[in-house]
């Protein structure tokens, strides 16, 4: 009867852990973080922002832009890091895109579904942001060699932030921006964020309308939510001291990327900094943001069932409140794991945390 008891009581232990993970009251574990690449590095102080894929051999490969500061050195270049599948050191950072003459920025690597290495970045053609246009270079072998660049774009004030997504039909949809004006410490209300649509079989781009909204757009972060039902959420405009009505920008497609709806605003709040936004492979949508109307931190991460009309699973990966963690960039590998992206410490320091959906489902729901 004692050995019935005690099984008795193992089941009745194992069947209230079913429930509570049913029920979503499970604690979430201690995420897998990573310092990256900081100031001890000697690609240049400033490291900032970055971005990350998984190539098809299995292995992660992240680049950054770095020189002394964000104006401050017309010789910056894009480096980048491999981590071989099966290991745990990634390699010394490399040079792979630079310019004696123009200063460099925003790098985003990508690899295709005919496992081309895109690398895409800004070319700065004077002193401001908004005389950009956007480079792009291409590997054939796995981000070993690299192709000499070329220009996506030619109309000043383009710019690129975040990857493609590939459409149904096998269309690419590269999301991309335009910006106007004169002062650094401000994101002008004209800003509009847009997409690139690329046509493997033709080798073309071709453009989508431009998405105005109350304060401007940058940065679209796309995700396919259903066929061609597509959602993007933008960095809001204006200044950067935080205002109480300065919400992160919504738009939507449709018609598979072709045309957007003009941006509003959504639920959630914006600091006037990066976003991304990623389809898991559940179904389900990730959203990565500082949850803040003024500050880069904290850096949190919501998951949505409903295609993004609502986030109510929230966890936050970051919460110094001294802290400022900007850019995330989400990727999730074959294997399910979630791989985030961010830069800290006044943009020297490329950090990496890893964790899995079952730990943004846990617990109970915020408002």
């Amino acid at each position: 009867m004692t050995r019935f008891r005690e099984l008795h009581g193992c089941w009745a232990r194992l069947t209230a852990l079913v429930v509570l993970a049913v029920l979503g009251a499970l604690p979430v574990g201690a995420l897998e973080r990573e310092r990256l690449f900081g100031p001890e590095i000697q690609t240049g102080d400033y490291k900032h922002p970055a971005s990350m894929t998984e190539l098809n051999n299995g292995d992660l490969y992240v680049v950054f832009f770095s020189g002394r500061g964000e104006y401050k050195d017309n010789q910056a270049a894009v480096f980048g890091s491999r981590l071989k599948s099966g290991t745990r050191r990634w390699s010394k950072p490399v040079s792979i895109a630079s310019n004696p003459f123009h200063a460099l920025g925003n790098a985003v690597i990508w690899e295709a579904p005919d496992r081309g290495v895109w690398l895409f970045y800004v070319t700065r053609y004077g002193e401001l942001w908004s005389d950009s246009r956007i480079t792009a270079k291409v590997s054939r072998d796995g981000a070993k060699t690299w192709s000499e660049p070329f220009q996506i774009t030619f109309e000043a004030g383009t710019m690129v932030r975040n990857r493609p997504v590939v459409l149904e039909g096998g269309d690419w949809l590269l999301p991309v921006y335009h910006e106007v004006g004169t002062d650094p410490e401000l994101d002008d209300p004209r800003n509009r964020s847009f997409f690139l649509r690329y046509h493997p079989d033709r080798r073309t781009w071709t453009e989508s309308n431009r998405i105005g909204s109350r304060l401007g757009n940058i940065q679209p972060a796309p995700a396919v939510i259903d066929g061609e039902h597509l959602v993007a959420f933008c960095r809001r405009g204006g200044d950067y001291e935080g205002r109480p009505d300065g919400w992160m920008v919504r738009t939507e497609s449709l018609d598979g990327g072709r045309t957007w709806s003009e941006g509003v605003d959504s639920a959630l709040p914006n600091p006037n900094a990066a976003v991304d936004f990623l389809r898991l492979r559940s179904g389900h949508h990730l959203l990565v943001y500082n949850h803040s109307f003024t500050n880069r931190t904290p850096l949190t991460a919501a998951l949505s069932f409903d295609g993004a009309k609502t986030f109510p699973r929230r966890r936050d990966l970051e919460s110094d409140p001294k802290g400022d963690f900007g850019y995330p960039t989400a990727i999730q590998t074959r294997d399910g794991r979630i791989h985030i992206l961010y830069t800290s410490d006044e943009r020297t320091v490329v950090r990496h945390l890893t964790l899995r959906e079952s730990e943004l489902t846990s617990g109970e729901p915020k408002p």
